[in-house]
């Protein structure tokens, strides 16, 4: 049976995680991260690996996107032991390089606990669509 102080505390590391990069701070996640953080590109099309190289994709992003508009639905965490995972459903309407893009998709996240603390460990983003928008 799973912990719902477990999978609250997932829940805001989750939300945590979210509002940091939506409000441009992505030097803030840093604490959030495991240093051996791994994201699998949608599609598994390729990854990026530890801490400093996922926060500097954020940054990127940050640094030369405006997110116009960002909703999150279907909200579900799952912890096992000293793992979770969270995934929600996400649209968003971002301004890069002067083109509008809608993108949406499923944003999947695996959590371990680290003491007290439930630090990001892994990423993908499933059924990614983006079209102009």
């Amino acid at each position: 049976m799973q912990s719902q102080a477990a999978q609250t505390a997932v829940a805001a590391a989750m939300e945590c995680i979210n509002r940091t990069w939506l409000a441009g701070r992505p030097e803030d996640l840093v604490p959030l991260f495991h240093p051996d953080i791994t994201i699998v590109f949608p599609g598994f099309a390729g990854r990026a690996e530890g801490r400093e190289a996922i926060v500097a994709g954020f940054a990127d992003f940050c640094n030369n996107a405006k997110v116009i508009e960002y909703h999150e639905t279907d909200h579900q965490v799952d912890v096992i032991g000293d793992a979770a995972v969270a995934s929600f459903v996400y649209e968003m309407v971002y301004e890069r390089t002067g083109a509008r893009s809608r993108a949406k998709g499923r944003d999947l996240w695996v959590f371990a606990r680290q003491g007290d603390e439930w630090l990001a460990i892994w990423r993908t983003m499933l059924d990614l669509a983006e079209q102009p928008a």
